[in-house]
């Protein structure tokens, strides 16, 4: 079974930049499509980036188009998402995801982390 564990979180005022990363253990993350979605407080989970197994193929969803961007390091079985000019409106806690199918949508992803939260100040 594949664990999930996100890192990188913190306060960051806006304009800042934070990288969070996705490490797997008790199984090989590079054997999944990989994604990053964020749920803010009273909000729905939203899908912001995704990553082909080989690394090849990187779909954005449009929260994350332009500022974020997501990449894989199949040597270290961890997947990043990189954010740039963070505001405000980014503070929610960002999960990591593991699937068979790159798709937006939260219940195609078969392995979740438990989150890391990202606090941007004004």
């Amino acid at each position: 079974q594949v664990r999930l564990i996100e890192s990188g979180g913190g306060f960051v005022q806006a304009g800042g930049s934070l990288r969070l990363s996705c490490a797997a253990s008790g199984g090989g993350l590079s054997g999944y499509v990989a994604g990053w979605f964020r749920q803010g407080p009273g909000l729905e989970r939203v899908f912001l980036a995704a990553i082909t197994r080989d690394g090849g193929g990187v779909f954005m969803g449009d929260s994350a188009k332009g500022r974020f961007s997501i990449s894989r390091d199949k040597a270290k079985n961890t997947v990043y998402l990189q954010m740039n000019n963070l505001k405000p409106e980014d503070t929610a806690v960002y999960y990591c995801a593991a699937g068979s199918n790159v798709t937006p949508y939260p219940y195609e992803y078969d392995h979740w982390g438990q989150g890391t939260q990202v606090t941007v100040s004004s």
